[in-house]
């Protein structure tokens, strides 16, 4: 399958190739010689950054990877608003919370917009709100999804939540070795439950899968910079069977992946639904509010309501999935941490029962740990590129009309002024006197997003991170896995590449604290 930046340039001496580079230098020159670059009646100047070369700006400057990190230094050297030139691209580096909580939150009415993409139209993700153009459809979804994940509305999914808990808990005693994989489970049956009524199996769930394929190839798809299209919409000439075309068959292959994560739990629904079996869920929800409106226009409402169902689990559940595979992570590295956590749930929750959601303002230390896994690894390093809508300017400085605007979160979560020692898991950076300190920047203010386009599953994915970290901590012990010899293996807190996060697979020893809490995981499920 062809990958990012397949242009072909090592084929040069080929004819296609001609081709490839006319339209390659075409775009260059559109870009540049379509009329004026910048109104700037101010006459500010840009922010500042790396000077740029002749024609190709700063696109040698932008980084292909660790792009948290290779951003980092740059407002490191320039200041925590830098700007980039790629290829006739104004973008705009914010390299603190500060900066990008100004023009990305306060200011969100010039800055809630998205790149132009040509890869949301050819890969089956045009139907993501994540990645529309600020406008009605997007209004209108996110309006939709609001309903179902706003915090009065979270709260009616805590049993449901509790429940897949405890199904969680007993995978690990059973199988403990596939901890990982059943994060992934835990969440998706839950997400499935919400969005469809539906039920899924407990391995090899087509839904299931469809839901992990489609989330995958959103994952390589709109890092920034990937492919190259993106900057240069003329590649959309080239055929897809020359070389130089094989983002358009990785896009037509990938079409297929999303479209099918749309549609086949949707129509499920719909056809129990039409048979009277179907149990409530935002799809059925939606249909029925649909066909009480007498004005409705059905066939419309019916799309709308494929879009939200589809969208509930890009809504907090994914940045859900990766942030408990990082508290995994850390507690076998820093097994004093659960010796604490344990102190507290001992104290408060007991050894009859399971803690809930309800316990959390007396849990602080449960709470901080929930927090420090958000920040330790950046479950999303680099979020979805903002697009200024019209011209601003900050401190100063001019940012252009339709500049891409990326926060860096990755950074923000490593400031050592706002967290003294980042790279170490460390609950107690959120406690004063043993309780939450409303001082130290909370990670969910830049995980979830800023702005209009802050995840509008963040109350959700808070309240089921909370569970299931808490639930863990109280029943199960979770250590460093040995090799052959006996000797510990020590997890590298090292992440995959992509729009989210995860950690890399890494073995740890899960087993229950003891045969009362193994009891009480077992007694909870029969109830």
């Amino acid at each position: 399958m062809a990958g990012p930046l397949d242009i072909g340039f090592s084929l040069i001496s080929q004819p296609w190739a001609l081709l490839v580079l006319s339209l390659l230098f075409v775009g260059i020159y559109v870009k540049y010689n379509s009329g004026p670059r910048f109104a700037n009646p101010k006459n500010l100047p840009l922010p500042p950054g790396p000077k740029p070369l002749p024609i190709i700006g700063n696109a040698l400057d932008v980084p292909t990877e660790q792009m948290g990190q290779r951003l980092k230094e740059l407002t490191e050297k320039y200041g925590d608003v830098v700007y980039l030139d790629a290829l006739g691209q104004p973008m705009i580096i914010l390299g603190s919370h500060e900066a990008a909580s100004e023009l990305l939150d306060k200011r969100s009415a010039n800055y809630s917009d998205r790149m132009p993409s040509v890869m949301r139209l050819i890969s089956g993700w045009e139907w993501t709100f994540v990645l529309m153009p600020y406008g009605l459809p997007w209004r209108r979804r996110r309006k939709e999804l609001h309903q179902f994940f706003h915090p009065n509305a979270v709260a009616q999914y805590q049993p449901l939540q509790q429940r897949e808990c405890l199904k969680f808990l007993t995978k690990l005693l059973e199988k403990p070795e596939t901890f990982l994989h059943q994060v992934r489970q835990s969440f998706a049956s839950t997400i499935m439950r919400i969005s469809y009524g539906v039920e899924v199996a407990e391995e090899n769930d087509p839904y299931v899968t469809a839901v992990e394929e489609g989330v995958a190839t959103f994952n390589l798809a709109f890092v920034p910079g990937a492919f190259l299209v993106e900057t240069f919409p003329s590649l959309m000439r080239i055929p897809s069977w020359l070389p130089g075309g094989g983002f358009k068959r990785t896009a037509a292959a990938w079409q297929k992946i999303a479209h099918n994560m749309r549609d086949a739990p949707f129509e499920k629904t719909m056809e129990s639904m039409a048979n009277g079996t179907a149990e409530p869920s935002i799809a059925t929800v939606m249909m029925e509010n649909a066909m009480n409106r007498k004005d409705a226009d059905l066939a419309e409402e019916r799309i709308y309501a494929r879009d939200v169902s589809a969208l509930a689990y890009a809504a907090g559940a994914d940045t859900t999935i990766s942030t408990v595979q990082t508290f995994f992570m850390a507690m076998a590295c820093y097994p004093e941490v659960q010796k604490k956590a344990r102190a507290e749930l001992d104290a408060v929750v007991g050894p009859n029962r399971l803690p809930t959601w309800e316990d959390r303002d007396s849990l602080p230390y449960i709470a901080a740990i929930a927090k420090e896994s958000m920040r330790w690894q950046s479950v999303v390093p680099l979020g979805v590129p903002h697009r200024s809508l019209a011209d601003d300017e900050y401190k100063g400085y001019y940012i252009p009309a339709g500049s891409a605007c990326i926060a860096n979160l990755w950074a923000f979560s490593r400031d050592p002024k706002v967290y003294p020692d980042p790279e170490t898991f460390n609950p107690e950076r959120f406690l004063k006197d043993g309780q939450i300190n409303p001082a130290v920047q909370d990670p969910n203010t830049f995980v979830f997003g800023y702005g209009r386009r802050i995840c509008p599953g963040r109350h959700f994915a808070e309240a089921s991170l909370f569970i299931m970290i808490s639930s863990i901590l109280h029943t199960l012990n979770i250590d460093q896995a040995t090799d052959e010899h006996g000797n510990p293996i020590t997890p590298k807190a090292e992440m995959t590449y992509g729009v989210i996060s995860y950690p890399k697979d890494f073995p740890c020893s899960i087993k229950p604290r003891s045969a009362q809490a193994q009891t009480l995981i077992y007694a909870g499920l029969k109830a």
